[in-house]
């Protein structure tokens, strides 16, 4: 079996070496547990085996997880959602970490599309994905004081690093935000464009969710650092107000949440100077 290209990385950790030596045997058992014809796997995605399939002539999709912190509750949350707005998970090995989900067709990404208003997408989808939840997903308030906790670590052995101050106004806004939310609701943390994939029983569905209880103010963070939507100062800003306006959120705790996200997740990251732009811009929208 080829193994994509993209999850090579996972070679530099004993847990991904284990797991790349272990996909080989655990997509021939679930090839034949779930009566599948399995085709290339597709190649866009990091953390995943993910596959066309067919069982007994409908298309669909097999995803392998890594097993890994972010990809815990994935079909927790699909089960939530039970399609609208998302893609339907139709089976789930919890012990292969291993799910078989719904294919959109044509599945194009909403980041690639030339004639689709994001804003007025995302404005359809979001409140579809707003459920009341409880067990077994994490809360924000806990997700968001650990990365607190480790920012200072972070941006010392960070590769490129910002300003200092982006990390004591990330800081401090967690301090104000956590403990005030509003309604908690399922999120899906990691909603940019290449999440959303063009589709026939629904315009739009989401994929690869990556769920969370949080206040609806925070969903918006990772929409509004999505630079394939548009990476500058005027399109940062304008996904931060149409959607406030148009979802009625409340604008300010909106660009907070978007700043302490973005810059808790920017270290790793390969577009780390992308973010860091976007928080000075959203630093200057008050």
């Amino acid at each position: 079996m080829l193994v994509p290209q993209t999850l090579q990385w996972l070679e530099q950790c004993k847990s991904g070496r284990a797991w790349l030596a272990e996909l080989p045997r655990l997509v021939s058992e679930l090839t034949c547990a779930w009566n599948l014809e399995i085709g290339p796997p597709f190649d866009g995605s990091n953390v995943s085996f993910v596959a066309p399939v067919v069982q007994n002539g409908s298309e669909l999709v097999l995803k392998v997880q890594w097993p890994h912190d972010e990809c815990l509750h994935e079909a927790d949350a699909l089960q939530v959602w039970n399609g609208s707005g998302a893609i339907k998970l139709i089976a789930h090995d919890s012990r292969r970490h291993a799910l078989l989900l719904e294919r959109c067709r044509p599945g194009d990404t909403l980041a690639a599309s030339r004639n689709a208003d994001p804003i007025e997408v995302l404005t359809a989808l979001l409140p579809k994905l707003w459920k009341p939840a409880s067990k077994p997903f994490k809360h924000l308030a806990n997700e968001a004081r650990g990365w607190s906790d480790e920012l200072s670590a972070s941006w010392d052995t960070a590769k490129v690093r910002c300003d200092r101050r982006l990390i004591d106004t990330a800081s401090d806004f967690i301090d104000m935000l956590a403990d005030t939310q509003g309604e908690q609701v399922l999120v899906h943390q990691d909603l940019h464009g290449d999440n959303i994939l063009s589709a026939q029983r629904e315009p739009w569905l989401v994929i690869d969710p990556k769920p969370l209880l949080a206040e609806r103010e925070f969903s918006l963070a990772p929409i509004i650092r999505s630079f394939e939507f548009g990476h500058s100062r005027a399109a940062v800003i304008e996904r931060l107000d149409r959607l406030s306006e148009r979802l009625n959120i409340d604008r300010e705790r909106a660009r907070r949440w978007a700043i302490a996200q973005t810059v808790a997740w920017s270290f790793d990251s390969s577009l780390a100077v992308h973010h860091y732009e976007t928080v000075d811009w959203l630093m200057d929208a008050a």
